[in-house]
């Protein structure tokens, strides 16, 4: 049985975290062990336990600190696992010093999620390490942008492995949460899932809404955000709403956990994204077969096929996004159209099962 030492410094939940959790629950399934090394306390930690993952707190709530280094060497010393997988660009960070200092030497595995604004000398220098065995990107998009900043070696080492979901965890609510959010009925709902960072372009979403409802005369809309608030953009976003007086049409909600299972009860799922690797909420608005309107970031051209199983615009381009979305509103034929179709691309592609064999394979090929 193989083993797998994961680690994350992940401390708030996203879909990326989201992701490790499916992945480990389908490698397990594979006869894998598992182990998640990460921040203690942390709702990873949490969600760990719920799912019966054996977790190992770090030493300290940051990940790259000298005793965590040490930390590490000790977990492999006692654990033996056969393959070291990185989820987050500190813990590669974790990985690199620790192995520079005590010599790990087994195989390790980065995923890389998505692409910053830009790199240091030293994110360089470990993205280029050369004791790293494999770098799984999320999307072609990411790993034809990493590779500008590879080695030829390292380039070599990058493989695409799409993300995937677990449909066991993606659960109708058994209550509205218009009603729980203390938010009106109205005719047409759009829901947004994302954290409050910068990647996210939540500002475009707001632009787009003062247009659908101000410019387009669309009183009967509203958009539910739900995301974990960031102090710098939060209040922007609320200061925006205010401004254009969309109060009645649009409500932040902050984190709620399992936000998936509200996706039903929306019309669309709009996604104003500037940055991206292949984010897992249009993995789920497919299953749950509600229709995706988004920026073409990162990924998201290689899954939605403009006006086949979802519609496009350019990142920022909040003026054609509402009238893109008031004309699917009133177009169900359309609407059906797109839900069949990413529902079915879907489960023949983007499972979280399909995701853990294709993980699998890669680490039985590091293991040859």
């Amino acid at each position: 049985m193989q083993k797998i030492l994961h680690i994350s410094g992940a401390k708030s939940w996203g879909g990326n975290e989201q992701q490790l959790i499916d992945l480990v629950q389908e490698l397990k399934s594979q006869n894998i062990e598992n182990i998640v090394l990460g921040v203690g306390e942390s709702i990873l930690e949490k969600k760990c336990k719920m799912n019966d993952i054996l977790f190992i707190p770090a030493k300290t709530n940051k990940l790259n600190k000298l005793v965590n280094y040490k930390h590490i060497k000790q977990i492999v010393e006692n654990l033996k696992p056969d393959i070291i997988h990185l989820h987050t660009s500190d813990s590669l960070t974790a990985f690199v010093i620790s192995d520079l200092l005590y010599k790990i030497k087994i195989p390790s595995v980065f995923s890389k999620k998505g692409m910053g604004r830009s790199s240091s000398f030293l994110s360089k220098f470990k993205y280029n390490y050369k004791n790293l065995s494999a770098i799984i990107c999320v999307s072609e998009k990411v790993k034809r942008e990493f590779s500008e900043i590879l080695s030829k070696k390292n380039r070599k080492k990058s493989i695409v492995i799409y993300d995937g979901i677990s449909t066991l965890r993606i659960k109708n609510a058994n209550h509205l949460l218009l009603k729980q959010i203390d938010l009106q009925e109205t005719k047409f709902k759009l829901i947004n899932i994302g954290n409050h960072v910068r990647a996210k372009d939540l500002p475009t979403l707001i632009q787009m809404m003062n247009v659908l409802v101000n410019d387009l005369g669309e009183k009967q809309v509203q958009l539910v955000q739900i995301g974990e608030f960031k102090d710098g953009i939060t209040d922007k976003l609320q200061q925006m709403i205010d401004r254009f007086q969309l109060n009645n049409h649009v409500k932040l909600t902050g984190f709620i956990e399992d936000a998936s299972s509200y996706l039903s009860q929306f019309d669309i799922f709009v996604m104003s994204s500037e940055r991206e690797g292949l984010p897992l909420t249009i993995y789920e608005a497919f299953y749950k077969k509600i229709p995706v309107v988004s920026t073409k970031a990162g990924g998201v051209p290689e899954i939605i096929s403009d006006d086949k199983n979802g519609l496009l615009v350019e990142i920022g381009d909040y003026k054609n996004m509402a009238l893109k979305i008031n004309q699917l509103l009133y177009d169900k034929d359309k609407q059906q159209s797109f839900c069949d179709a990413g529902y079915e691309l879907f489960i023949n592609n983007y499972s979280a099962r399909q995701c853990a064999l294709n993980t699998k394979n890669l680490y039985k090929n590091l293991l040859k």
